[in-house]
């Protein structure tokens, strides 16, 4: 008599690949939760380049007008392009928003940011962080707070922040969410 031979193939599940879209289509929840299992990346220049961006989810916004204001921000006609980073070293850099209004300001780099490593305000984990708080920026925009983290190869997603107060213990409260892609550059 010969014996059944069984065998068990184990596999680890893939990764799930995610694009612009794929991440428009989700909930803040999801993105969240999105967030928190990302990966950080070991070096500045990971994001290295002009990222293709896209706003994704405004927190607390309703259905109908996040379906709207959703497929704006998809759209040819809105403003924010992106943004380009400039890694100096492995741990710190700069960076800047490209923004185009056709007939008005044309396109514009907007916004200067200095990038560094340091804890998440979502969760208190390793993080990209984009600091505004430079002087050249006006006063409101040094009051954002945004961070990203690698969700797919070379695309990276985070939350847009408002701090209240200055330095770096200054509470953050979640404005939207963001992702920014090297793949489409």
């Amino acid at each position: 008599m010969l014996a059944s031979q069984t065998s068990s193939v184990s596999s680890t599940p893939r990764a799930e690949l995610h694009t612009l879209s794929s991440l428009a289509k989700r909930t803040s929840d999801e993105l969240e939760t999105l967030y928190r299992i990302a990966k950080v990346s070991s070096t500045m220049h990971a994001a290295d380049g002009a990222l293709q961006g896209r706003m994704l989810r405004v927190r607390g916004m309703p259905g109908v007008a996040a379906n709207a204001l959703g497929r704006w921000a998809a759209s040819p006609s809105f403003m924010w392009e992106g943004k380009t980073f400039q890694a100096s070293s492995d741990t710190r850099g700069v960076g800047h928003n490209r923004v185009f209004v056709p007939n008005v300001l044309g396109r514009q780099n907007l916004f200067p940011f200095e990038t560094l490593f340091g804890p998440s305000a979502i969760d208190g984990k390793p993080t990209l962080i984009l600091d505004y708080d430079l002087d050249v920026n006006p006063g409101y925009i040094r009051h954002v707070h945004d961070e990203i983290r690698e969700v797919s190869p070379g695309l990276f997603m985070g939350p847009a922040m408002w701090k209240r107060g200055s330095g770096p213990s200054a509470a953050k409260a979640l404005v939207l969410w963001f992702a920014l892609d090297s793949r489409l550059s």
